[in-house]
């Protein structure tokens, strides 16, 4: 799997799957991203997805603003995660969608870079919600290989950003999904 656009929409898929799992009483539940619980979580996730389609038009950071500031989960957050996933899913699948550049806090990009960075977003925190509300689903083999991949020649760039906590060290033989995660800096 070495197609953005599938890695997308796999690892949209991973998380579009546990959000769905969400128990009524465990939004306030912790996560292993220690400020975030399940509902701040999914809360991050919302506001990226809303971003991303004026990003992918080529917006920039002045021009969105504070439009998507605050809670914007309301009374209930699979619904509001259901929104903006759809609309950032159809952003990422515009003919050209990943042709261009990205504004983004760290400068310009290649939209392909900003659509690898939000695969591993994806990834990523499907797997933080898994353990936030304790599902015990392993992700995809294939898409955790795929994205530990492009990840790995830059994660030293993005922990520098603060976007990552140190690596976890863990045996050559443990699998992908172990892999990517501590390498981001969680303990598998």
């Amino acid at each position: 799997m070495v197609d953005l656009l599938d890695a997308f929409d796999a690892s949209w898929a991973e998380f579009d799957h546990r959000v769905h799992r969400v128990g009524q009483d465990q939004w306030q539940d912790a996560t292993p991203c220690e400020a975030w619980t399940v509902r701040d979580l999914v809360g991050h996730l919302v506001r990226e997805h809303l971003w991303a389609p004026w990003l992918l038009r080529g917006a920039t950071l002045e021009e969105v603003g504070g439009r998507f500031d605050g809670d914007l989960l309301d009374d209930d957050p699979v619904v509001a995660w259901e929104r903006a996933a759809a609309r950032s899913q159809a952003a990422f699948h515009r003919p050209e969608a990943l042709d261009g550049v990205v504004h983004t806090s760290a400068g310009p990009s290649p939209t392909t870079e900003y659509g690898w960075q939000m695969t591993t977003d994806l990834t990523v925190h499907a797997w933080d919600l898994d353990r936030g509300i304790e599902g015990g689903e392993p992700l995809d083999d294939e898409l955790t290989a795929t994205v530990y991949e492009q990840v790995a020649p830059q994660a030293a760039e993005w922990r520098a950003s603060g976007l990552f906590d140190e690596p976890v060290p863990v045996p050559e033989s443990a699998s992908a999904e172990d892999r990517l995660v501590a390498l981001l800096g969680r303990q598998p």
